[in-house]
């Protein structure tokens, strides 16, 4: 079971891959991507993780 502890143990802070957008990367990516819809279902994942993953998988060592 999840308790705050170990909650705070996984606790995922700056970027976890060397694929992961910096800040100023993100910044640039992000004002080209459409904003969220105001109707229907949010999201599960934010738009930077699944770029994030994109990347992850096509960088030239594989993933």
């Amino acid at each position: 079971m999840w308790t705050a502890a170990t909650c705070a143990h996984q606790r995922r802070e700056g970027p976890r891959f060397a694929s992961d957008l910096a800040d100023a990367g993100w910044a640039v990516i992000a004002r080209l991507l459409p904003a969220p819809a105001r109707a229907g279902r949010p999201s599960a994942w934010p738009l930077r993780e699944i770029v994030s993953a994109i990347c992850y998988v096509l960088q030239p060592n594989g993933g």
